[in-house]
C-alpha cells in the first residue's frame, strides 16, 4: 500500500513563473526610472552646492527602489531555479543575495559613473548596492508567497506616491488644506504627508491580502494569519530598513548637503524625520489592515453552510425529537417453544430450606 508524499505548506509553495516575471519586470522598471531621474536631476545642476543637494533628495527614493527590485529579481532566479531542483535553505538564501548583489551593483552604475574621481557617489553606488543586496537576501526566505504579496505590496505604495505627488493632484488637496500662508503651508504638507503614509499602508494591505489569499487558492489552504501581518506590513518594513541605510551608509551626502547651509541642514533634518514617520504609518496600517481583511473572511464557530454538513448519524435524529429507533433483536427459530427463564441456583435452595422448617 502506497501512501501520498506529504504536501508542503502553502506559506512555502514557490509562486508562478508568470507572477514572479512580472514582478520582477515591474520592479525593475521602477528602478531604472527612479536611477535615471535621479541622474538627469543630479547632472542637470553646473552649480556643486546644487549637485549636492540633489543628490541628497534623490539618494531615499533611489534606495527604496533598488531593495524591492533586488527582492523581486531574486525572487525570479529561485523560483526558476526550483522548477529543476528543490533548492535547501542555505542555497536559496546564497543565490538570493547573490543576485541582489548584482542588481545593486547595476543600480549603483547608473549613479556611480555620474563622477567616479569623488567619493560622494562612491557612496551614493555603495548604499545603493546595499539596499539591493538586502532585498535579495530576504527573497531567500521560504515564504516565497510572502515575498511576491510585499513586492507587489511596495509597488502599490510607490504608485499611489506616484499619483498623490503629481501637480494636478497636489496642487488642489494642499488648498484644500489651507496652504494660504507660510505657516499654513507647513501645516498643509505635514497633514498631506499623513494622509500621503495612511492612503499607502491601505494600498499595501490590500494588496497583500489579494496575493497571499490566491494563492492559499492556488495551494488548496489558507496560509496562517501571521504571514498576512508580515506581507501588510512588508512595504513600510521595506521603506524603514531604506531609511536606515540612507541614515548610516548613505551619511556622507546628508552630511554634505547639510553643510550648504544651515537652512538646508534644517530641512535634511526635517525630511528625515518625515520619511521614518511615513514609512513607520505605512507598516502599521499596512498590516492592521491586512489583519482586518483576514478576519472579515473567518467566519464563526459552526455558522457554515448547511449543505455542507453530512447526514446527521441516527442517535442525533432520535435526540433531535424524530421517532425512537427501536433495538434489533435476533430473529428465533420457527417451531421451538420460548426457553424458560433460569432461576438462579441460590433462589431454589432457599425454597428447599423453607419446606423443611
Amino acid at each position: 500500500m502506497t501512501h501520498p508524499e506529504p504536501q508542503s505548506a502553502p506559506e512555502t509553495r514557490e509562486v508562478p513563473r508568470l507572477t514572479a516575471i512580472l514582478l520582477a519586470v515591474a520592479a525593475l522598471a521602477w528602478a531604472a526610472g527612479m536611477l535615471i531621474s535621479a541622474r538627469a536631476k543630479i547632472t542637470s545642476w553646473a552649480d556643486a552646492a546644487m549637485e549636492v543637494t540633489s543628490t541628497a533628495y534623490a539618494l531615499p527614493g533611489a534606495v527604496s527602489a533598488a531593495i524591492v527590485a533586488g527582492a523581486a529579481v531574486a525572487l525570479l532566479v529561485i523560483t526558476l531555479v526550483s522548477t529543476r531542483r528543490r533548492l535547501g535553505a542555505t542555497t536559496r538564501f546564497a543565490v538570493g543575495t547573490a543576485t541582489g548583489l548584482l542588481v545593486g551593483v547595476l543600480c549603483a552604475l547608473v549613479l556611480f559613473t555620474i563622477n567616479t574621481e569623488g567619493t560622494m557617489y562612491a557612496a551614493v553606488g555603495g548604499t545603493v548596492a546595499a539596499a539591493a543586496t538586502i532585498g535579495g537576501a530576504f527573497a531567500g526566505l521560504r515564504i516565497p508567497p510572502v515575498i511576491a504579496a510585499t513586492g507587489w505590496g511596495a509597488l502599490g505604495v510607490f504608485l499611489v506616491g506616484l499619483i498623490l505627488n503629481d501637480n494636478f493632484v497636489q496642487g488642489p488637496v494642499l488648498n484644500l488644506l489651507g496652504n494660504d500662508s507660510t505657516e499654513a503651508a507647513a501645516d498643509a504638507n505635514q497633514y498631506f504627508s499623513y494622509g500621503q503614509s495612511v492612503l499607502s499602508g491601505l494600498a499595501a494591505g490590500l494588496i497583500a491580502f489579494v496575493v497571499l489569499r490566491r494563492a492559499g487558492r492556488r495551494a488548496g489552504a489558507d496560509l496562517r494569519w501571521p504571514f498576512f501581518l508580515v506581507a501588510g506590513g512588508g512595504a513600510g518594513l521595506l521603506t524603514v530598513i531604506s531609511e536606515v541605510l540612507t541614515r548610516t551608509a548613505g551619511a556622507q551626502v546628508l552630511d554634505l548637503a547639510g553643510k550648504v547651509s544651515e537652512l538646508e541642514t534644517s530641512v535634511q533634518q526635517i525630511l528625515s524625520t518625515n520619511r521614518l514617520n511615513s514609512a513607520l504609518i505605512v507598516l502599521f496600517v499596512g498590516a492592521f489592515t491586512a489583519m482586518v481583511a483576514v478576519g472579515r473572511t473567518l467566519s464563526p464557530a459552526g455558522d457554515e453552510d448547511e449543505d455542507g454538513f453530512e447526514e446527521a448519524p441516527a442517535v442525533s435524529r432520535a435526540a433531535a425529537g424524530d421517532a425512537p429507533i427501536e433495538p434489533k433483536t435476533p430473529a428465533e427459530p420457527a417451531g421451538e417453544a420460548p426457553a424458560a427463564p433460569r432461576t438462579p441456583a441460590k433462589t431454589a435452595a432457599s425454597s428447599e430450606d423453607a419446606e423443611q422448617a
